[in-house]
C-alpha cells in the first residue's frame, strides 16, 4: 500500500553488512523475525527493506536505538533453507529508502519507508571525466597497497561510467568500516557520493600504508636479544597463567632464605651469599646464570651437618646380621668389633671394609644389613665400568653440563653426612685418556685426607670422615696396590651345600613366594629336592642362580594353583625333573679302577671349586712334548717344571737315563673348551707323568693340589675351601694339600672337612708315596 510516498514492506535488520542499489548480495538470516519477514516478502511482491544495525553484536532489534535511518529496498532473487533454521538469501538492491516508522505488532517487522531517487545535478562532461579518472587512479593505487581485491572485481569497477553506481560499487567491494559504508548509502547526490567514496578510499589507503610502514620499522628494530626478551616475557606470562612460573626475584629470595636456614660451615654460607648476589646481577635466562643457579642448588642440597643417630646396640646389630645372613661369621664378627670400638672411642677413623668373594655370595645384601644394623642411610655407588676421573671428583663448573661427582650425589641422595656408601664392583674400574678413577678414590678412602675432600664442581671441602665405606669385589688382582692398601679385606668364600640349604630354607624360598604372590604352605620343597637343585641345576659359589631356580618353581606352583585349583604344590625328587627339566650340570665322579697316567687335581673357578683329571700318554718317539686342553701360560710352565723335576730325579725314580729322548709325551686336560690356568696343578701333572713312565696306576680315591718347583718342593695355593668341597662332591676320600696351607685348613669349618682325609705334603716324594700303588 502506498500513502504520501510511504510504502509498508517487510523489513530485515542486517548485522555487519550494507546492501547498495544495483548490487547483488548474499546474506544469512537466522533470527525468527527476519526469517518470517523474508517469507512474508516472498508471499507478496518479493520486495524487502534492508537496513543495517548500528551495533552488529545486538541480538535484539530496537528501532529507536540500534537501527540506521537509511537502507535499501531490495528484490529477493533466491532463498535457500539451511540446517539450524538458517535462511540464505540472494538479493538485488533497487532504491535507497528512508525508514520513517517501524511496525512491531506482528511476528515480523514491517517498515514504513520513503523512497528517495538520486538527486541529479548538472555537471560539465570534462569535470565528470576528470572525477571518473581520479576514481580509477585511486582504485588502482589502493589495489597496490591492498592486493586482496580480485582481478575480476577490479575490472568491473574500472568499467563503470556512472558516478553514483561507481561510488556504490566502491563502497561494496573496497571500503571496510561500517560507518563509512553507511555514509555513502545516505548520500543522495551521485557527484558528492563519488567524491566521498574517493576521500574515504584515500584515507583507507593511507592507513594501510602507515600500518605497513610501522610493521616494517618494528621488524627492523627487533634484534636477537630483543626477540629473546620478548619470547622470555611471553613464556613468563604463559607460565604464570598455568601456575608453573616462579618470578626471578622470588627465586632469589627463596635461595637467600634457604641459605640462612642451612646448617653448614661458615665458609659454605659465605660462598652461597656471594653466588646469590652474582646470580641477582645476571639476566634471568643467561647461560652463566644457569651455571650459578645449578651451583647454588647443589650447595643447598648437600647435608653438611645433618647426621643420623647411629645405633650402638651391639646385641641388636648381631641379631639383625644373623637374621639376614646364614654363615659369614668373619664378616659379622668384624662389624660387631667395629661397633664396639666406635662405642668406646668416637675419634677412631672409620675403616674401609672390602668384601671379596665370588658372585652371588651376598656381598651387596651384607652391606644393606650393616646399614640397617647401624641405622645409617644406605646408598649404593656402582663403579663397574667407570673410567673417567670426573665420575669421582666431578666436573669443573666451566664445562657445559658440569655436575658433581658420584660421592657428592650419593650424599645428596642419602640426606645425611654419615651414611653407609657401598662401592660396588670396585675391581671393575678401568682407566683411559680421561684419567684414572682408582687414583681419585685414594683421597676418598684415606681416613687422614677425606675430612676435606674437594669435588671439582663444589670447590669447597666436604667432610667424608663420618661416612662408612664398604667396597665389594670379585677379585683382588685388578685392584691397584695403593688402593688395595687402604682397604681392609674380608674374604667371603663359596657356600657349602649345607649353607645353601639353610639359606634357601630360611631366606630364598620365603622371599620368592612373597614375590610371586604365594601364601605360606602353598609351595613345599623337600630337602632332597633342594639338594638336587643345588647340585644338578646350579653350579655357582653363591646362591643367585639357586634363587632363580626357586623362582621358577614358584611360577610353576602359581600356575598350578590358579589353573588346576590346587591347594598346595609339593616339590620332591620325583617330580623335580618335570618342573625344572633335565639337570644342567653333573660333577665328575671318581673312577673305582686305578689307571696309569691319570691323576685327579683340584681347581678353583669363579663359580666355586671343581675337580680336574689330567691324562698322560707316553709313546715311542724322539722326546717331543705336547700339552692340550686350552691351558694358560702358567699351567704350561708348571708342566715344564714338572718334566724338569722328573728328568733330574730319573735315577731315583727308576727310569732309564735317556728315557725322555726315546719317548713322546702328550698331556691332556679334558673339557678342552674350558680355559684353564694357574700353578696349583703342578704336583698333579708330575704325578700323572711319573705314573705313565713307571706304568704304575694312581689311586683314584686321592686328589691333590699344589705348585711344584724344579727341586720337587710343594708350594701353597689358594681357594682351598672350594677345592675341598669339589673333592667331596666327586666322592674323593683323601686330599693332598701343601703343608704351608695348614693354617688355611684350620680356618675351614668342620662340616666342609667332614668325611675327607687331608694329608699335608711338602715334597713330591710324599705325594708319590700317597698316590702311586
Amino acid at each position: 500500500m502506498e500513502e504520501e510516498n510511504i510504502i509498508i514492506v517487510p523489513m530485515v535488520a542486517l548485522r555487519g553488512i550494507n546492501v547498495f542499489p544495483k548490487m547483488l548480495v548474499h546474506f544469512d538470516a537466522k533470527r525468527e523475525q527476519s526469517v518470517r519477514a523474508l517469507e512474508k516478502a516472498m508471499d507478496g511482491d518479493q520486495r524487502v527493506f534492508l537496513v543495517a544495525q548500528t551495533n552488529a553484536n545486538d541480538e535484539k532489534i530496537d528501532p529507536d536505538e540500534n537501527l540506521y535511518d537509511w537502507g535499501t529496498l531490495a528484490l529477493i532473487k533466491q532463498i535457500v533453507k539451511l540446517p539450524g533454521n538458517v535462511v540464505r538469501v540472494l538479493v538485488e538492491g533497487q532504491e535507497r529508502a528512508e525508514l520513517v516508522e517501524v511496525h512491531q505488532d506482528k511476528d515480523y517487522l514491517e517498515g514504513g519507508i520513503r523512497l528517495v531517487p538520486n538527486q541529479v545535478v548538472e555537471i560539465e562532461p570534462m569535470e565528470k571525466e576528470a572525477l571518473l579518472r581520479t576514481a580509477v587512479e585511486v582504485i588502482l593505487d589502493y589495489n597496490q597497497v591492498n592486493a586482496k581485491v580480485s582481478q575480476e572485481v577490479l575490472n568491473s569497477l574500472l568499467a563503470i561510467g556512472d558516478m553514483g553506481l561507481l561510488a556504490d560499487s566502491i563502497a561494496t567491494h573496497l571500503i571496510r568500516p561500517m560507518e563509512s559504508k553507511q555514509s555513502i548509502l545516505e548520500e543522495l547526490y551521485p557527484l558528492v557520493r563519488l567524491k566521498l567514496a574517493i576521500r574515504i578510499l584515500i584515507n583507507e589507503m593511507e592507513i594501510e600504508k602507515i600500518q605497513k610502514d610501522l610493521h616494517q620499522e618494528v621488524k627492523k628494530k627487533i634484534d636477537k636479544s630483543q626477540k629473546e626478551y620478548y619470547l622470555r616475557e611471553q613464556m613468563k606470562v604463559i607460565q604464570h597463567e598455568l601456575g608453573e612460573g616462579v618470578d626471578f626475584n622470588e627465586e632469589i629470595e627463596e635461595f637467600r632464605l634457604k641459605a640462612m636456614e642451612l646448617d653448614a660451615p661458615e665458609e659454605v654460607k659465605e660462598r652461597l651469599q656471594k653466588e646469590i648476589k652474582r646470580l641477582q646481577k645476571m639476566a634471568p635466562g643467561s647461560a652463566e646464570g644457569s651455571v650459578i643457579r645449578n651451583y647454588i642448588e647443589a650447595l643447598l642440597d648437600l647435608p653438611w651437618n645433618v647426621k643420623t643417630q647411629e645405633s650402638m646396640d651391639l646385641k641388636r646389630a648381631a641379631r639383625i646380621l644373623d637374621e639376614d645372613h646364614y654363615g659369614l661369621e668373619k664378616v659379622k664378627e668384624r662389624i660387631v668389633e667395629h661397633l664396639a670400638v666406635r662405642k668406646l672411642s668416637r675419634n677412631t677413623n672409620t675403616p674401609i671394609v672390602c668384601l671379596v668373594g665370588p658372585p652371588g655370595t651376598g656381598k651387596t645384601s651384607i652391606a644393606k644389613s650393616i646399614a640397617s644394623a647401624l641405622q645409617r642411610n644406605y646408598v649404593r655407588i656402582s663403579l663397574g665400568g667407570v673410567r673417567d676421573e670426573a665420575e669421582i671428583r666431578g666436573h669443573r663448573k666451566t664445562y657445559i653440563g658440569a655436575m658433581p661427582g658420584r660421592f657428592i650425589n650419593a650424599l645428596k641422595q642419602a640426606g645425611s653426612s654419615n651414611p653407609l656408601l657401598l662401592l660396588d664392583e670396585i675391581d671393575k674400574m678401568s682407566s683411559d685418556m680421561r684419567g684414572d678413577p682408582s687414583a681419585a678414590l685414594l683421597e676418598v678412602l684415606d681416613g687422614e685426607q677425606n675430612s676435606k675432600f674437594r669435588d671439582h664442581f663444589i670447590e669447597l671441602p666436604v667432610d667424608l670422615s663420618d661416612v662408612l665405606f664398604i667396597a665389594t669385589a670379585n677379585s683382588l688382582r685388578s685392584i691397584p696396590r695403593p688402593l688395595l692398601d687402604r682397604l681392609e679385606i674380608i674374604e667371603i668364600s663359596s657356600y657349602t651345600e649345607n649353607e645353601k640349604l639353610h639359606i634357601a630354607k630360611g631366606h630364598l624360598v620365603r622371599k620368592q613366594m612373597e614375590k610371586h604372590g604365594l601364601a605360606p604352605g602353598q609351595l613345599r620343597i623337600s630337602p632332597k629336592a633342594m639338594s638336587k637343585i643345588i647340585n644338578e641345576y646350579t653350579r655357582e659359589a653363591g646362591v643367585r642362580d639357586l634363587e632363580r631356580r626357586i623362582g621358577e618353581l614358584c611360577r610353576k606352583a602359581a600356575k598350578e594353583v590358579m589353573l588346576d585349583e590346587k591347594a598346595k604344590v609339593q616339590v620332591t625328587e620325583k617330580n623335580l625333573k618335570s618342573l625344572l627339566g633335565t639337570p644342567r650340570y653333573r660333577y665328575d665322579k671318581i673312577s673305582q679302577t686305578p689307571q696309569v697316567g691319570v691323576a685327579r687335581g683340584l681347581a678353583w673357578t669363579e663359580v666355586g671349586g671343581d675337580t680336574l683329571s689330567i691324562e698322560v700318554n707316553v709313546m715311542p718317539g724322539k722326546g717331543q712334548f705336547e700339552i692340550t686342553g686350552q691351558i694358560g701360560d702358567v699351567m704350561r710352565e708348571s708342566a715344564k717344571a714338572a718334566l724338569s723335576y722328573i728328568r733330574s730325579r730319573g735315577a731315583q725314580l727308576g727310569l732309564d737315563p735317556d728315557f725322555y729322548s726315546k719317548k713322546d709325551i702328550h698331556i691332556h686336560i679334558p673339557e678342552g673348551a674350558v680355559p684353564k690356568d694357574g700353578p696349583s696343578a703342578g704336583i698333579t701333572l708330575a704325578t700323572a707323568v711319573i705314573s705313565a713312565f713307571l706304568e704304575k696306576p694312581v689311586d683314584p680315591q686321592v686328589a691333590m693340589t699344589g705348585e711344584i718347583t724344579l727341586r720337587g718342593r710343594v708350594l701353597p695355593i689358594g681357594g682351598l675351601k672350594e677345592k675341598i668341597l669339589a673333592a667331596k662332591r666327586a666322592g674323593i676320600r683323601k686330599v693332598l694339600v701343601p703343608i704351608d696351607n695348614k693354617r688355611n685348613v684350620e680356618e675351614i669349618a668342620g662340616e666342609v672337612k667332614e668325611g675327607i682325609e687331608i694329608v699335608f705334603v711338602s715334597s713330591m716324594d710324599e705325594v708319590l708315596k700317597e698316590t702311586l700303588s
